[in-house]
């Protein structure tokens, strides 16, 4: 019997509704039907997009979240119907590493306390000086020095607050930890040396994880199965090396066509799979299969019958109506893949962004009649943006500017340009011209000839 074993484990989350009287209106399906095994001194990778249902899988198998249905046995034991107080005792031989150290750890209280109070629960050590050097001994190997038993969470860095939550999973002596996204909050050199250090821990303490993550390249080096979770069930499961090497599912070929390759020239040839459409909800999941609202491969029988995790070989398992077909190449694309669909379908937009990039804003369009001759036969002539002042010969059917010089919805610029042109009309009236240059309205004018009135040649 394996260490850890998951038999349809399920965790749904009712959806109340209601002012006075709460009455559940649905449930959010976070874990539907998950089943695992975990070998003694094993590493299990459990992998997937955010929302899939990792984190609530892993706090299920310690009941920090209440099991609906299915089975967590542990040690020949069901931990699901476990009572609450012979769970807390069990709780000692299963602990979990949170993502987010800083906020797994009290701000008050400081490196020692938070290490001797599960300690101190669980009656490890006769006095707090057997604690205190059993807790000298976990910091040295997770590489922390003894003087951090006085300090506080805030005064570490990311990864020293990790190796804090390490240390703090291993003092109990436990035979399994969950480790949810390890090492996601660290830069790459911490990881690594996080990384490093939980497998020297397993060597020399035979530890059995269960290792969440969505960092593909850090699973495939740390775990010996992999198992791939989709919107709360499992899709496929595989050896590390087999999964990499030839990946079955659609939803898998998708994840690892996303992981970029070191190599330009592989990067610029290899095949990319585009998945359309965003996570469904875990509130109404899609009937049948859960990935065939995305599949690229997707058929008919795949949106009314739910495909069973069957073994197809060499212990590689996988969820799909269709995966030897995908894999053989007999059945066509239902939905297309790639980039090049992608720009196909925005190529119209980007277009009309980069118009809209290039135009000064407020820019009016010029009409053609008032263009130069040139600009509208020259394929490459500069397209006018700027505002054109009116010619002297204002085209026949303008209408005249009413006395006081603004036109309805014309700017001041324009009237007053507009006007000045009516006022050099031949016969144009004093009454028709506004006082544009400040000069004496009572002036006289010259008529048509040029000359003054009442001067005779």
């Amino acid at each position: 019997m394996s260490l850890l074993e998951l038999d349809d484990v399920k965790v749904h989350f009712p959806v109340k509704k209601g002012i006075l009287f709460d009455r559940t209106v649905g449930h959010v399906y976070a874990v539907d039907g998950v089943s695992l095994k975990v070998e003694a001194g094993q590493t299990y990778g459990l992998v997937g997009e955010s929302g899939c249902g990792k984190t609530t899988l892993g706090r299920s198998v310690l009941r920090l979240v209440d099991i609906t249905d299915g089975e967590v046995v542990f040690d020949g034991t069901d931990l699901a119907k476990l009572p609450e107080e012979e769970m807390r005792r069990f709780r000692r031989r299963l602990q979990m590493v949170f993502q987010d150290p800083l906020g797994s750890l009290n701000p008050r209280q400081n490196i020692e306390s938070i290490l001797s109070e599960g300690m101190a629960a669980h009656g490890i050590g006769k006095d707090q000086d057997e604690r205190r050097e059993k807790i000298k001994a976990i910091l040295a190997k997770v590489g922390l020095p003894t003087n951090a038993l006085s300090r506080y969470p805030h005064e570490f860095s990311g990864g020293q607050r990790q190796r804090i939550g390490i240390a703090r999973a291993l003092v109990l002596e436990p035979d399994v930890i969950i480790c949810d996204e390890p090492v996601s909050a660290l830069d790459v050199s911490v990881q690594a040396q996080v990384i490093n250090l939980l497998e020297e821990l397993q060597e020399s303490l035979g530890l059995t994880y269960l290792v969440i993550a969505h960092d593909l390249a850090v699973v495939r080096h740390i775990s010996d199965v992999i198992g791939v979770m989709y919107l709360g069930s499992l899709v496929e499961e595989a050896p590390s090396d087999a999964l990499y090497a030839g990946p079955k599912h659609p939803y898998t070929k998708a994840l690892m066509s996303a992981v970029p390759v070191p190599d330009p020239e592989v990067e610029d040839r290899r095949e990319r799979i585009l998945l359309q459409g965003d996570l469904p909800s875990p509130a109404n999941p899609p009937s049948g299969c859960r990935f065939h609202t995305r599949c690229p491969w997707a058929q008919d029988k795949c949106a009314v019958e739910r495909p069973v995790l069957t073994d197809v070989g060499d212990g590689h398992k996988v969820a799909c109506h269709f995966a030897a077909e995908i894999d053989a190449g007999t059945i066509g694309l239902t939905r297309e893949t790639g980039t090049e669909a992608v720009t196909r379908t925005g190529t119209g937009a980007e277009e009309g962004a980069d118009a809209a990039a290039e135009a000064p804003r407020g820019a009016a369009p010029v009409p053609a009649s008032l263009l130069p001759a040139d600009s509208t036969t020259r394929p490459d002539a500069p397209a006018v943006q700027a505002k054109v002042p009116v010619q002297a010969t204002a085209p026949a059917e303008q209408a005249e500017v009413p006395a006081g010089g603004k036109e309805s919805g014309a700017s001041g610029t324009a009237a007053v340009t507009e006007a000045e042109q009516d006022a050099s009309k031949p016969g144009a009236s004093a009454g028709d011209a506004p006082n544009v240059d400040g000069a004496d309205a009572d002036a006289p004018e010259s008529d048509a000839s040029g000359e003054e009135p009442g001067k005779t040649a």
